[in-house]
């Protein structure tokens, strides 16, 4: 069965479900989406070659979707052509580009139960179809991707492409905190149900595209399972590199700012679609939570000490211990509740400040409670002395703060992460 869908306005499109008239009432398992911009060299061998493939290796109905982004040769006709020749093809026509918005539309526009989708130049090796798919279909996982930087994963691509892949994906794990390893792969899988309700958040309708729909879903709690692929690079692709790194730092900055205030509805889709933890009262990623406290609190300690250096000349030691102790607080609140707990916006921000207070209130005690004792009992002790008594006092209230801090920064109703 072969459809055709004419999108103009791709952006637009309702997630809600399929909208094409000829979709059938029950869809296929699995619907794999091949977007295309000027490819009549390639689309043909490309898609009997999955169409062979999926008849063979794979025992659930599936349909290739080719994706025309607006293309200017002959990419339209032949896709027409093979959707009249081989069964379960559907074309769709985009008039702009963007790999996004090729994805969105097809996506978006599908009655499958999973939507993939894969380059046209075939790169990635066909035999890690399945193990993509698998986890979505028996409900293990929400979203699958290939990934080329896994240590069992075989890859030949130039220098050049490897560095620049690498670089690009420790910079998302600096910059946002991301746990998957190949951001960029073009061999994706999602449940469709958690397509529906992602892709009305993602912006991007190029190639951040790929990004921003994984950088979201992890944030929601879904379950992104990798597979190692075997992947040749394609020496004639067209991606303009200098371009695409352009566009992808810009989506970098866009929702790194907007999870930083908070203007994602991420609380209501982890409720509606996340994984709970499997302990009631016990949040996923605690370790995650441990090393980012622990290199603000190295950071804090730092600012601490040389702020108590600076001022005890002035104040003395106790004033210092308390001027000190109070700016590095303040700040040190700030930045775990943006960085190690997640909490985005100034929802209850004012409470969160408050009760930080409370707990650099018990800080100050251990740690003036200590000094006090030091000057009772050596009471001509040098500053230096002193430093090192207030730093180990600040390890024991460090304990405590991140006690007290991931309670004050616990999930409630209505806040924003």
């Amino acid at each position: 069965m072969s459809e055709l869908t004419v999108i103009r306005d791709p952006e637009a499109q309702s997630a809600s479900g399929p909208t094409s008239r000829n979709l059938r009432l029950v869809g296929p398992v699995l619907d794999i989406a091949v977007p295309v911009y000027n490819e009549e060299a390639d689309l043909e061998r490309c898609v009997r070659r999955l169409h062979d493939f999926l008849a063979v290796h794979v025992p659930y109905t599936a349909r290739i979707t080719i994706a025309d982004n607006a293309s200017r040769d002959d990419t339209l006709a032949i896709a027409r052509r093979l959707a009249s020749e081989l069964d379960g093809i559907r074309v769709i026509h985009l008039d702009q580009k963007g790999r996004g918005r090729a994805l969105r539309a097809a996506w978006s526009t599908s009655d499958a139960q999973i939507v993939a989708y894969l380059d046209v130049d075939l790169s990635t090796d066909l035999n890690a179809l399945m193990p993509l798919v698998a986890p979505l279909i028996s409900g293990h996982s929400d979203v699958a991707i290939g990934s080329r930087l896994t240590r069992d994963s075989r890859v030949v691509r130039g220098r050049k492409r490897e560095v620049i892949s690498r670089g690009y994906n420790l910079i998302l794990h600096a910059s946002l905190r991301t746990r998957f390893s190949d951001a960029q792969c073009g061999f994706k899988a999602v449940r469709a149900e958690v397509a529906r309700e992602l892709l009305p958040l993602v912006q991007d309708g190029e190639w951040f595209f790929d990004t921003e729909l994984l950088v979201l879903a992890e944030r929601i709690g879904l379950r992104i399972h990798e597979v190692p692929v075997d992947w040749v690079d394609d020496p004639d692709s067209r991606v303009d590199i200098l371009d695409t790194i352009r566009k992808d730092l810009l989506g970098i900055g866009r929702l790194g700012r907007a999870l930083l205030l908070g203007t994602l509805p991420l609380d209501e889709l982890r409720h509606s679609l996340g994984r709970e933890p499997l302990v009631p009262g016990v949040p996923r990623g605690m370790v995650g939570q441990l090393v980012r406290f622990g290199i603000i609190g190295v950071i804090s300690t730092i600012a601490y000490a040389v702020l108590y250096l600076l001022l005890h000349p002035a104040t003395g030691a106790q004033a210092a211990n308390f001027l000190a102790l109070l700016i590095t607080a303040v700040l040190n609140t700030a930045a775990n509740r943006a960085f190690t707990f997640g909490v985005r916006g100034r929802h209850h921000a004012g409470r969160h400040y408050v009760q930080g207070l409370v707990i650099f209130a018990f800080g100050l005690l251990v740690t003036s409670g200590s000094l006090f004792a030091l000057h009772q009992w050596w009471p001509h002790t040098d500053k230096h002395v002193e430093l090192v008594v207030l730093v180990l006092a600040n390890l024991v209230a460090t304990l405590m703060r991140f006690v007290g801090l991931r309670w004050v920064f616990r999930p409630v109703a209505g806040s924003q992460r």
